[in-house]
């Protein structure tokens, strides 16, 4: 299936052609290229013709906002849980999919309104405001909306704590909706809007001490707080928030949004909604501030010294290398002298009979230890059942990698014996912890394993391996448009300006 990005990639990659230490002619005639691309740009826009496509064979376009809990650009590809599942639906419908990058909640509705895209899926929650003007889906994901502060300041535990608080939200939020409500219950209740729709903003201000709470979805911070460890939950708001999609001013929206209905409740039935909140949500939960914490310093203070070794070694078996960052960072902190007192030793700490069988001669060496466990871990990918899918592939095979493939088909079996699907991690993992009670090892045919281990492992990896991911989402971000007016303003200036060389 063909995905587009819109016009924005395009008006990013000129962006970076912009440099005022550029020689002094060359850069006006750049400046003139991107002010030609920009008025084409312009031009392009209100497309009524979109709305008269939504047929089998035809392009389905989407209007959503870059983040990681709607749609980033990942290393290989296009990802976000938003993205993933709108993905399906235009597969499902047999149609193409053309996304547009929304840099405001308004332009979100603004862009459905215009009629330049038939659905947004953007982690929108449902009001009766929104509903007024637009057709929307069933919910396909709860939230709660959350009170934040920073760690180590005040922290509010009840609405009539946040009395003369600064508090902030994104623009175009529903959150100004329950602060009015609020303000109804405490008077004295006062917010200040960013004018941003990206949640990592919110975190950030909050982190640096710009703001003393804000609010978000559970979700998205949840998400963010790999990044933001040190900003905290202080308490939940009693009530939930409905996750939709919402249609365009279509006179056919009647009939995508029953389309649509039916696509989110066959993926609640077979799976695909369950996989994709695991994919993007699943782990956060296992992760402790602290070890977020430990874990970017870390990223800061060592990571630098190992990157290059780790990625060319991932390239060479056709591994993510923040995969195998994660992986070596659980098993040694990047160390690689490190040794454990069961003696397994290296960067990826390896034992003697792994080392042997992967050709490691030296596992004090971090090449040859990154090479050993890659492919080990390759190995393990190879030896899993064919109809296993990832990312419940990838994780089952660092499951074995701790615990041994022998014990991991072990727990598969007993997920299944169980009701559970031997295919999904998450079912899995719930019985793994089962290889150590004295109730049921005796039972198995290779006996006692540390079950709840491989699964802390495991946790772990996906946590590590989502921090690494989430902090490349702001240099693969698609920019927003250009200001021409000031871009032109910049360019007159710089013409009256004389370089003391050329």
């Amino acid at each position: 299936m063909q995905v587009l990005i819109d016009e924005a990639s395009i008006i990013q990659r000129q962006r970076r052609w912009v440099n005022v230490h550029s020689k002094y002619l060359s850069y006006t005639r750049r400046m003139r290229r991107l002010f030609i691309l920009g008025l084409v740009s312009l031009s392009s826009c209100g497309d009524l013709s979109v709305l008269d496509n939504l047929e089998p064979g035809n392009e389905l376009v989407v209007v959503t906002r870059n983040g990681p809990t709607t749609y980033y650009l990942g290393a290989d590809e296009p990802a976000g849980f938003d993205y993933e599942l709108v993905r399906a639906f235009a597969k499902a419908e047999d149609m193409s999919l053309r996304v547009k990058v929304a840099f405001t909640l308004e332009e979100v509705f603004e862009t459905l309104q215009r009629g330049e895209a038939h659905v947004a899926a953007a982690g929108l929650t449902q009001s009766t405001e929104r509903d007024q003007l637009f057709e929307s889906t069933q919910s396909y994901l709860d939230q709660q909306p959350v009170v934040v502060y920073k760690a180590g300041q005040y922290k509010p535990r009840s609405i009539e704590d946040l009395t003369d608080l600064d508090i902030v939200i994104m623009q175009g939020s529903q959150h100004a909706i329950r602060l009015n409500l609020l303000r109804e219950l405490n008077p004295a209740v006062r917010w200040r809007v960013l004018e941003t729709a990206e949640s990592s903003a919110v975190m950030s201000a909050i982190n640096r001490g710009e703001a003393d709470v804000a609010l978000l979805d559970s979700g998205e911070f949840s998400m963010q707080q790999r990044l933001y460890p040190r900003v905290a939950k202080a308490f939940e708001l009693q009530t939930t928030l409905n996750t939709v999609w919402y249609l365009g001013s279509d006179p056919r929206a009647g009939e995508w949004r029953k389309k649509a209905n039916d696509f989110l409740s066959a993926a609640k039935s077979d799976g695909t909604l369950k996989r994709a909140e695991q994919a993007y949500f699943g782990n956060v939960a296992y992760a402790s501030r602290i070890e977020s914490f430990t874990f970017q310093r870390a990223v800061r203070t060592k990571l630098p010294k190992w990157q290059p070794l780790i990625e060319k070694v991932a390239h060479e078996f056709r591994l993510d290398w923040r995969l195998l960052a994660a992986i070596s960072y659980q098993e040694s902190h990047w160390n690689p002298a490190a040794k454990s007192p069961t003696g397994v030793r290296g960067m990826m700490m390896l034992t003697r009979p792994t080392a042997t069988e992967m050709g490691v001669t030296d596992r004090l060496d971090a090449e040859q230890s990154l090479h050993g466990g890659a492919r080990f871990l390759r190995s393990l990918l190879r030896r899993l059942p064919n109809d296993i899918d990832d990312p419940d592939r990838t994780w089952m095979a660092l499951a074995a990698y701790n615990v041994g493939m022998a014990h991991l088909e072990e727990a598969r079996r007993l997920t299944e014996g169980n009701g559970g699907d031997p295919h999904l991690w998450q079912d899995v993992r719930q019985h793994l912890p089962a290889l150590q009670d004295p109730a049921i090892y005796p039972q198995l045919r290779h006996g006692f394993a540390r079950g709840e281990e491989a699964v802390t492992y495991v946790d772990n990896i996906r946590h590590y391996f989502a921090t690494l991911q989430l902090q490349d989402i702001p240099n693969n971000g698609v920019a927003p448009p250009i200001d021409l007016t000031a871009l032109t303003s910049t360019a007159n200036a710089l013409s009256r300006w004389t370089p003391l060389s050329l």
